[in-house]
């Protein structure tokens, strides 16, 4: 699946790519997909594609092409504080940017059949929190992931808001997986060959609506054979955070109220200074005259000699002046991190300065 949009050259052309056909229509789902490279979850030697509108699949890792994540996160109509399900989880890269919109107080879970797929996105998900320009531009929802086949959750389980399922759906699950959902609940999901929204409209009430057709591998069926017994997934617990973590976010939420005043009281009304643009030369050219004449076209050109001299002077004054702005234009300012600035510059000890920054690399 894939392909409507053409290939960036990196995460950005990619996101640009998908806002100008139309894939990506609000703010929220374009900053969490600028916030996550996209190739961070290729492996090495697969990284080339990573910015092509396709999907890739190596073993049991597998991503979706970018149209089709960035029309499901616009259909799941994410909002802070919600829960999540998803459902075949894979390698996280869908989870990770859901979690940047749910914030601390959501719930992130994911469901995968292979554990190779769970480690996988583990180290995907603790090289992103730990390396990622992106990560102190928001409060995170970690997503928590469990080995098991999404066919067999426990009855028990709690509902969510929000329910993704990354694999073909058949007529005879339609019933299962909207139960897993509470009322006012949106479920996303390939059904008979469509990317199909369901909405829980009541107890028994449902709207559905199909966005696009797609082909996706169907659902592993539940393998009985070893036992003869169904081995329940038992989601993760729906956790109260620590005091100790209530007060990290908190303290990382007012420092970037401060740092936003500051900005602001630089700035006046806080925008940016106005980029400087190159000054351009006007280079003086040779005129041509065209004459149309009864539906013939009659070119001819009118040259001063003295043209010939002054543009190939321009030309090399314009040449100069491009090689002595080209190492600025070349390599921009890298940008700073001020929350991580604050946070290393007030009077704490550093290891509580170490965790506000959840022990971040850069």
């Amino acid at each position: 699946m894939g392909g409507a949009v053409s290939a960036g050259e990196d995460n950005d052309e990619l996101i640009d790519n998908l806002k100008e056909a139309q894939y990506i229509r609000t703010e929220l789902v374009e900053q969490a997909f600028r916030a996550i490279d996209r190739a961070d979850y290729y492996l090495e030697e697969f990284k080339d594609n990573a910015y092509k509108d396709l999907a890739w699949k190596h073993g049991n890792i597998h991503l979706s092409a970018p149209c089709i994540y960035s029309e499901v996160m616009e259909a799941l109509d994410l909002q802070p504080g919600l829960s999540f399900l998803n459902l075949g989880s894979g390698t996280g890269y869908l989870s990770s940017m859901v979690g940047l919109i749910l914030g601390p107080f959501g719930v992130n879970h994911g469901v995968e059949l292979h554990s190779d797929v769970i480690e996988y996105a583990k180290q995907k998900l603790d090289f992103f929190i730990k390396t990622s320009d992106s990560f102190d531009k928001f409060e995170f929802c970690e997503p928590s992931f469990v080995t098991g086949n999404c066919l067999e959750i426990s009855p028990d389980c709690t509902q969510y808001d929000r329910v993704y399922c990354g694999a073909g759906v058949q007529k005879e699950h339609e019933d299962y997986m909207k139960n897993l959902l509470k009322v006012g609940g949106i479920l996303v999901m390939p059904l008979e060959e469509k990317l199909t929204k369901i909405t829980r409209t009541g107890p028994s009430a449902w709207e559905t609506k199909k966005i696009l057709a797609v082909s996706f591998a169907p659902l592993i069926q539940p393998n009985h054979a070893d036992s003869g017994k169904s081995r329940l997934v038992h989601l993760p617990p729906v956790a109260v955070r620590s005091l100790q973590d209530l007060a990290r976010i908190a303290i990382r939420g007012t420092i970037k109220k401060i740092i936003h005043q500051e900005t602001m009281s630089k700035n006046g009304n806080g925008l940016k200074n106005p980029p400087r643009f190159k000054r351009r030369r006007v280079r003086r050219r040779r005129m041509e005259t065209i004459v149309f004449l009864d539906k013939e076209v009659f070119a001819s050109r009118i040259s001063n000699p003295s043209d010939d001299n002054n543009n190939s002077e321009d030309i090399e004054e314009e040449r100069r002046e491009e090689e002595e702005t080209k190492p600025s234009e070349l390599k921009p300012d890298p940008p700073v991190n001020f929350l991580r600035e604050k946070v290393l510059s007030l009077p704490l000890p550093d290891p509580l300065k170490y965790y506000l920054l959840y022990y971040r690399e850069k």
